[in-house]
């Protein structure tokens, strides 16, 4: 079997009203106010990331490292503004490399479209077996390309990550395509090798990121992140409880989509406390959970008028004969309760954060391997930069 890693994850950063992409020449600075005056009724730039995921036999522990960035790199994302507006974050998934998907296509199935909708992502990334094929850079980096609904706004940042081990010149398409449809449609492609440096120098990783404008570094695939204790779990997995008694769903589907939320938080917890952690973070960010396409206290916050227009039929037993006016009471009830909770969970995975940064600089053990969660990061924060963009 080969060996084939080849994740990409993909999407960081936003254009703050840029025209032109650069990453040489940084924009003059702004002067930027607090993340507490940032404007919300502004209208937001989007974040839009392409995650390609290669699931060839050797790459169970990439997949690993991906269930758990998920987290970590839409939190880092969620912490940017750009003329102080948060901006909108979409994240699409697709695999590669597996033998029994379609051989026309170059083995390339798309797994989602660019959504906001978390738990089926993180439930998506939870379901991938691996299963040894060919496995072309080209290809799926084309695809995606040509395929997903890329933003034409050039105030918005589009970025794309591929991260594998074989040799990226695999396949009859060549990656020069996928350079021409990038540079194009104003997308950035960053190179992740899992191995060493100069191995993925002669496999020739480095290419597409020179083309695509971004950037190319190695990781080691199959390093464990540290599971780290701290005092602060218990509270937030009672919080994350409580939170969850505060959705209410509606619709044809919204029981299912419900049921999901609690199932993704059992997958998360079940591959270690840090990970169902970092999710918890996330769930407490208004602006970055957002569920109204199931929950009727998002769908109410979104469109004060969406009480006066749900189908009363779908919502649960006891709510189906409240009128309208009681059910808006009960809404906003449960509204106010979940703001209290996730201003709870912020404060508390601050100081969750703070004690886990203290933690690693007191055990200082030399183990500095870099993983897909740390390259992701670093990479947002850098590039982040470049578009005077402010990630709190």
């Amino acid at each position: 079997m080969k060996k084939h890693t080849r994740f990409i994850a993909a999407g960081i950063i936003l254009f703050c009203g840029f025209t032109v992409l650069s990453f040489r020449t940084p924009s003059p600075k702004k002067i930027v106010k607090p993340v507490s005056e940032v404007n919300l009724n502004k209208k937001a730039h989007k974040i839009q990331v392409a995650i390609l995921l290669d699931v060839s036999n050797s790459m169970d522990g990439l997949i690993e490292q991906a269930k758990a960035q998920l987290w970590n790199m839409v939190s880092v994302m969620g912490k940017a503004t750009c003329d102080n507006v948060a901006p909108e974050i979409e994240i699409a998934l697709y695999e590669y490399g597996r033998s029994d998907n379609d051989v026309k296509v170059g083995y390339v199935k798309q797994l989602s479209g660019f959504t906001e909708d978390l738990d089926k992502l993180s439930q998506t990334l939870f379901n991938i077996k691996t299963n040894g094929g060919d496995e072309y850079c080209g290809q799926v980096m084309y695809t995606s390309l040509k395929n997903l609904n890329w933003n034409e706004d050039s105030g918005n940042y589009k970025v794309i990550f591929i991260a594998g081990n074989e040799d990226f010149l695999q396949g009859n398409l060549r990656y020069t395509m996928a350079c021409t449809e990038a540079k194009k449609k104003g997308v950035i492609v960053n190179t992740i090798y899992c191995g060493d440096r100069q191995t993925g120098l002669q496999e020739h990783w480095n290419i597409m990121g020179e083309c695509g404008g971004g950037s190319f570094t190695n990781i080691n695939q199959d390093a464990k992140r540290d599971d780290i204790a701290t005092p602060y779990d218990s509270v937030l997995f009672s919080l994350n409880e409580q939170l969850n008694n505060t959705y209410i769903a509606y619709g044809y589907a919204g029981q299912a989509s419900m049921e999901t939320q609690a199932k993704v938080d059992k997958m998360n917890y079940s591959m270690n406390k840090s990970v169902a952690a970092e999710r918890v973070a996330v769930k407490g960010k208004k602006g970055l959970y957002k569920n109204e396409h199931w929950d009727l206290v998002d769908a109410e916050d979104a469109d004060s008028t969406f009480i006066a227009k749900v189908d009363m039929k779908t919502l649960p037993d006891s709510l189906q004969k409240k009128s309208r006016t009681e059910l808006k009471a009960i809404v906003n009830a449960k509204n106010m309760q979940r703001n209290n909770l996730q201003s709870q969970i912020a404060d508390i995975s601050i100081k969750r954060q703070t004690y886990i940064n203290a933690a690693r600089a007191n055990k200082n053990n030399g183990n500095n391997n870099a993983t897909l969660e740390t390259e992701i990061e670093k990479i947002i924060k850098q590039q982040a930069k470049l578009f005077n963009m402010v990630i709190q």
